[in-house]
């Protein structure tokens, strides 16, 4: 997408999937593109749809948890976009895991048992609950692969204060309950996920997407405890298949790897995912809704005016 310069456009960064237009000094216009990551790499071909998806599912999840922490978000004026106050970030992605799945797993699986400072329990299988949600924070990388980090590496760098770490701790337990909850009445259990946190006003400010398949790993809930019992692989709605099938083909992100040709097959494969995962989350069909660039960038400006921020 080229929205070529917005109104009052301070500013402009592109991430992996999300381009951000800074407007003035205090807003976002946030993009969701159809782009996607693994392993922190940007593959070459893009899902059709899955902005929208993104966006539509992280607007609906940062309404629903309102009431638990405030958040950036003031309006999604297109499918694929969202507009809100710039916080200040903290540079920590705040990772709660209630499964033994997923780079949790491959460190069990090594031989550690600790992971960001928490106690993984012996005798657990792939997939299992933990006894109780443990936080696994990462560095949030301007560039490149994020890393693991404890919460003391996080105070003594400077990253969060002692009582910052503690109010980040207990937001993100208490989000990821009440996502655990939201996802069990669609019969679905959220087995990971991530947040981000910044300071607007002073205040912690949930930002960016929660709850959504790149930041988030569902597992369906109907046969979970008997296929865990016969050890069978979980039935699972997440982006983790494009990385167990990168695997597959040799390439986990590491110099000199080379990302596998994704068939157009692969990709309406990868596109059907969302949809379905979208559809099991919210409850509601997805309805695909295509604008054009010109047609976005005036949604956008309406919303500006309307909002404020020009």
């Amino acid at each position: 997408m080229h929205l070529s310069t917005l109104p009052d456009q301070t500013g402009f960064y592109r991430g992996k999937v999300r381009d951000v237009y800074y407007i003035g000094s205090d807003w976002l216009v946030m993009v969701a593109s159809d782009r996607i990551s693994a392993f922190d790499v940007i593959l070459p071909r893009t899902i059709p749809f899955k902005g929208q998806i993104l966006n539509q599912i992280a607007a609906h999840m940062l309404h629903a948890t309102a009431e638990i922490c405030p958040h950036w978000l003031s309006d999604v004026p297109a499918p694929n976009v969202s507009i809100g106050k710039r916080c200040e970030p903290f540079r920590i992605e705040m990772v709660v895991r209630g499964n033994l799945v997923g780079h949790a797993w491959r460190t069990y699986k090594s031989g550690e048992r600790r992971l960001c400072g928490a106690l993984m329990p012996d005798g657990m299988k792939e997939n299992d609950f933990f006894p109780e949600p443990i936080l696994t924070p990462s560095t949030k990388a301007e560039a490149g692969h994020d890393e693991d980090i404890t919460p003391d590496e996080i105070i003594a760098r400077g990253l969060a204060t002692k009582e910052q770490w503690e109010a980040l701790a207990a937001l993100t337990l208490r989000l990821f309950r009440k996502g655990c909850e939201l996802a069990k009445a669609r019969e679905l259990i959220l087995a990971d996920t991530k947040y981000e946190f910044g300071l607007l006003n002073g205040s912690i400010c949930l930002m960016d997407e929660i709850h959504t398949p790149d930041s988030s790993r569902y597992f369906l809930a109907e046969g979970f405890d008997d296929r865990q019992t016969r050890g069978e692989r979980q039935l699972q709605l997440s982006k983790e298949f494009v990385r167990e099938w990168l695997i597959s083909e040799g390439f986990m992100g590491k110099e000199g790897q080379v990302v596998p040709n994704m068939t157009d097959q692969w990709i309406e494969t990868i596109s059907g995912r969302y949809r379905e995962l979208y559809e099991r989350v919210i409850g509601e069909p997805f309805l695909p809704e295509a604008l054009s660039d010109h047609e976005t960038r005036d949604r956008i400006i309406v919303s500006l005016e309307k909002l404020g921020a020009i």
